[in-house]
Order: structure tokens, then C-alpha cells, then sequence
């Protein structure tokens, strides 16, 4: 299927600018928001959607909610449809939640007496007991959400569009929400969950599909898709889609700091691909600058084989400022640690940050390098830390 947007290169406010201008909003511009994507998603599934601000998410959603035509192409939903897209549209600010629960439950297709039966239900899980009969207007963004949400899973749908509804949200709240996703999906509900957030994506969804200017990407295992998004958001993806060149080929030709190689070594500086349980172990991280920069966070994540991170550090927080770097100036950035991490592979992402709230990424390299811990016990921990047991009788 495949939506696309007509802009307009003038718009008329008035009557007046119609006249004068009779012919200039005929031309325009065609943004295609979603170009032909073709996809089955399995009744049951929890299926992720990602990709950067632009790309076509929410309008692809707001096509299968049946907010949008599309242009071309089919789409075939089989079940009761609930959108989790733009939470509290149909809320009246000047009425009481009380009242806005009931009107905003039937708009969702619940009966009156439907709703007057779970309204206890939909107050407690958004924890508004004691703001019932505030008016909406007096609520904050997060209160809205919670009392939207609480509304919009109550109503007895077999598919849910979830469009980023939570990121308003405390900690706790999302926490609950997406206990409330598992027991929907364990129902076998489906759900169909667009977000930015990669270990959302890697922990729930059973499939993922990454979209970039309207086409799909990359499609399957959660992991490797937000894997895959990490280097098109950082700039180590594809430049033009359909280019099928290796992913070091396809880096961009310029930034202000490239990571040229990650490794390992043993305790005696040696290159190893594999090393003992409890051994101690280095990390080397070779980066190149292009651009003079100040401080700039060097960071590692380790993960194991299942995908599951057992170690993840920064400079920021175990070093201090790094100091200033030339550009062409090329260091390299070692990271030593014991091996206490259970027998498994374990794969390196190094990163380089530009000082500051720590978001803004200069490169990643998703898993970089590569070893084997081997020789230690048999455990189900990801680690196996130094511990005693002592026993007391009483």
C-alpha cells in the first residue's frame, strides 16, 4: 500500500488572496509518506514499527485505523480495531473526568451500561481516585494520558495501534501499561507498537520493522532491526535505500569522529578473540577525528548472545572529562575489567558522544567486536560475581 501528501506551494486564507492568486495552488509538491509497503502481521503478534521523525510511522497507523485513505494497494484488517494514536482527542476540557470517562467510552463503541460498569476499573488503573470530578482542564499532560489510556483498554478490541501514547508517562506507569500489553497479547490480542524506544522493542515485540522515508527497510528478529536503526539514525546506514553495498561501505563520508576498530585483549595486551571466566580483559576502541572537539564521551556496551546487555559504561562516569582532540588526531581508548560474566559470547558497541545531556551521538558501532568467556560455571545469570553463603543455625 502507498499514501502520499500533497503540498500546496500556496495556501489561501482569504477570499481576497484567491482572487489575486486564482492558479498558484494548483502547483505542489508530493510527499510520499508511505511507498508501497507490503507486510502480514500475524493475529496474536506483538509487532514493532520504528524509524526516525518523518518516515511514515503514524501515517501508516492512521491508514490501517482507517483515518487516511491510501492511494493505492489493500489492506485487510480482520477483527475489532482500537487506535492508540492521539489518546483524549474526543475529551471536553471543560467537563469533569467522571463524565468524560462515559462519553469518551462510548465514541470507542461501549454501551452506556458498559461504561458505567468499568468506570471503577478505568479510574484505578489510571490512579485518579481522588480527581474524579476535576475538571480536565485542570489536569497535567500526564493525567490526561493516564485517564485516555485507561479508557482507550477497556474497550473489547482485537487489534491495538499504539503510536508513542506513553511518552508522557512516569516510569511506573509505563511499566504498568506494558503489563498491560503482555496480558492483552496473552489473550491474543494483536498489537502493532510504534515507538523510539529500542529496548521497548527488543523486549517485547516478537517481530520489528524499520521504515525510512516512507519504505520498509528491515523486517524480523526485534534485535537486529533496532540494531539496524542505530546506524541509520547515526549516520552508518544506508544514504540512499536499495543501495546494497556492505554497511562499512555505506558509512557517511563525514562526521566529526570515526571509530575505526574495537578489539579485545588479555591481561598481557594480546589480541584474543576468546578468554577464561574471571580473567582480567580489555577493551581497545581506535577513533579517528575529523573535527577539533572538546571532552567527548567514550562509552561501551556488552551484550551476550541472547541480545540481553550485562555491561554498559561511559567515561562520563568513570574517568571525567576527556580533554581536548585535534582534528586528524587519532587515540585509542582502553576499557579494563574482570570477566565475570557466565560462559557465553559476548559482542562490543563502542560509542563516541559529544559532551553535554549525552544525546547527541557522533558514531556507533553496533556489536564491533566480538569473544568467547569461557570456563566458568554453569549458571542462568548473565554474571557470575564473586559471592559466599553462610549458614546460620538457630
Amino acid at each position: 500500500m502507498s499514501k502520499a501528501f500533497k503540498l500546496h506551494h500556496r495556501q489561501y486564507h482569504t477570499l481576497k488572496e484567491r482572487a489575486l492568486h486564482p492558479f498558484q495552488a494548483r502547483t505542489y509538491d508530493l510527499l510520499q509518506a508511505v511507498d508501497n509497503i507490503s507486510v502480514e502481521i500475524a493475529a496474536g503478534e506483538f509487532f514493532g514499527i520504528i524509524g526516525r521523525n518523518g518516515s511514515g510511522k503514524s501515517t501508516l497507523l492512521k491508514c490501517l485505523a482507517g483515518i487516511y485513505d491510501i492511494d493505492t494497494g489493500q489492506l485487510d484488517v480482520r477483527g475489532r480495531l482500537s487506535p492508540f494514536i492521539e489518546l483524549g482527542v474526543g475529551f471536553n476540557l471543560d467537563l469533569t473526568a467522571r463524565d468524560n470517562v462515559i462519553l469518551n467510552a462510548i465514541m470507542l463503541g461501549l454501551t452506556r451500561k458498559q461504561a458505567r460498569a468499568r468506570f471503577d476499573d478505568i479510574i484505578a488503573f489510571a490512579e485518579l481516585e481522588d480527581f474524579v470530578d476535576m475538571r480536565l482542564k485542570n489536569y497535567s499532560s500526564g493525567m490526561s494520558v493516564r485517564l485516555a489510556f485507561s479508557v482507550a483498554i477497556q474497550v473489547d478490541a482485537d487489534i491495538l495501534l499504539i503510536d508513542e501514547v506513553l511518552a508522557v508517562g512516569d516510569a511506573n506507569f509505563q511499566q504498568k501499561c506494558f503489563d498491560e500489553f503482555l496480558r492483552l497479547k496473552k489473550e491474543g490480542r494483536t498489537i502493532l507498537f510504534v515507538t523510539h524506544d529500542m529496548g521497548a522493542i527488543q523486549r517485547f515485540c516478537d517481530r520489528a520493522m524499520l521504515l525510512e522515508k516512507g519504505r520498509m527497510v528491515a523486517i524480523g528478529d526485534p534485535t537486529d532491526v533496532s540494531h539496524r536503526y542505530n546506524e541509520l539514525n547515526f549516520g552508518r546506514s544506508v544514504q540512499e535505500l536499495g543501495d546494497d553495498r556492505s554497511v562499512d561501505d555505506r558509512r557517511a563520508e563525514y562526521r566529526d569522529a570515526d571509530i575505526l576498530d574495537a578489539w579485545f585483549e588479555d591481561a598481557s595486551g594480546k589480541r584474543v578473540t576468546a578468554i577464561a571466566h574471571r580473567e582480567q580483559c580489555t577493551i581497545g576502541i581506535e577513533v579517528r577525528f575529523n573535527a577539533a572537539l572538546e571532552n567527548p564521551v567514550f562509552g561501551a556496551t556488552l551484550r551476550n548472545t541472547g541480545g540481553a546487555t550485562v555491561f554498559a559504561t561511559t567515561t562520563e562516569y568513570d574517568y571525567g572529562p576527556t580533554g581536548q582532540f585535534a582534528a586528524g588526531e587519532t587515540t585509542v581508548v582502553r576499557l579494563r575489567f574482570e570477566t565475570w560474566f557466565t560462559t557465553s559470547g559476548y559482542a562490543v558497541t563502542p560509542t563516541v558522544v559529544r559532551a553535554g545531556l549525552g544525546s547527541d551521538t557522533i558514531d556507533l558501532r553496533a556489536d564491533l567486536a566480538a569473544i568467547v568467556v569461557h570456563g566458568g560455571r554453569f549458571t542462568t545469570g548473565v554474571v557470575d560475581v564473586p559471592h559466599e553463603f553462610e549458614i546460620e543455625r538457630r
